[in-house]
């Protein structure tokens, strides 16, 4: 709604985002109730609204749609694309992977050529219901992808090149196995990179944090080598470390998306 991205948790606003867009209180109200039927929000009577954070079982379960979908995509990419699409995609792939091994980098231009290739893999296909599906599913891995900083355990460099390689060389059998294996690998790194949103979605908190103390609270607690994160994290000190900065129902910031 805005063009300002994102963050797991953000707090939002209806009277701001009808303020910002120019709009009215109900058509908001109403894109609001259709974000939160499709998971990418959550409220709490007397709390408010927030972008939603993923549980363990969020994750798994996206993960579990995505594959029925992306692997089928993948199977008939395989069977019916055109060659100059099948160039596009390498040309695609080779942009994508220059872009994630870069910590310091734009997460949001990373996260919507990423969604870019996997959206036009099904597009490719033919399918405009399999199409449409993918669309719907991939903006709440975009969310979670734009919100957390990048894991310091890297994807293969070349893994979406890898992943092309074999999608355009007209083998349905080897796209489904390779796209598995690409998704399994996604998944793997999404729940490392959740891990401590899921820890914070089991607090039992009256009010939603403030957005910009979370995040500082998530950077101070994510460990920079590849040592998981243990138990014993300090998350149990995170009001503390929040200080009692709580946003009021009625001061949040404004619903924005990450494309």
């Amino acid at each position: 709604m805005s063009e300002t991205p994102s963050t797991i948790g953000q707090v939002i606003s209806r009277r701001k985002v009808a303020a910002e867009l120019g709009m009215s209180f109900l058509p908001v109200t109403e894109a609001l109730i259709r974000l939160e039927n499709e998971g990418l929000l959550e409220s709490r009577p007397r709390v408010g609204t927030r972008v939603r954070v993923p549980t363990r079982q969020d994750v798994e379960g996206h993960y579990v749609v995505r594959e029925a979908l992306e692997v089928q995509a993948a199977m008939l990419f395989a069977e019916r694309a055109k060659l100059e699409e099948r160039l596009e995609l390498m040309k695609l792939a080779k942009r994508v992977d220059a872009l994630s091994p870069k910590a310091d980098g734009d997460r949001f231009v990373y996260s919507a050529l990423h969604e870019k290739l996997h959206r036009l893999i099904a597009e490719f296909t033919r399918c405009s219901a399999l199409s449409d599906a993918i669309s719907r599913t991939s903006a709440i891995a975009s969310t979670w992808l734009c919100a957390t900083r990048a894991s310091s355990r890297t994807n293969p460099p070349d893994h979406h090149q890898d992943l092309m390689k074999v999608l355009v060389n007209d083998s349905p059998a080897a796209a489904s196995d390779a796209m598995r294996e690409h998704l399994r690998l996604s998944r793997e790194n999404a729940l490392r990179r959740l891990e401590l949103y899921f820890r914070i979605q089991n607090e039992d908190s009256q009010e939603y944090l403030r957005t910009e103390k979370m995040l500082l609270s998530l950077d101070w607690l994510m460990p920079e080598s590849d040592t998981p994160v243990e138990s014993s994290s300090p998350l149990s000190n995170l009001s503390e470390s929040l200080g009692d900065d709580r946003e009021s129902a009625n001061d949040k910031p404004a619903l924005v998306s990450c494309l």
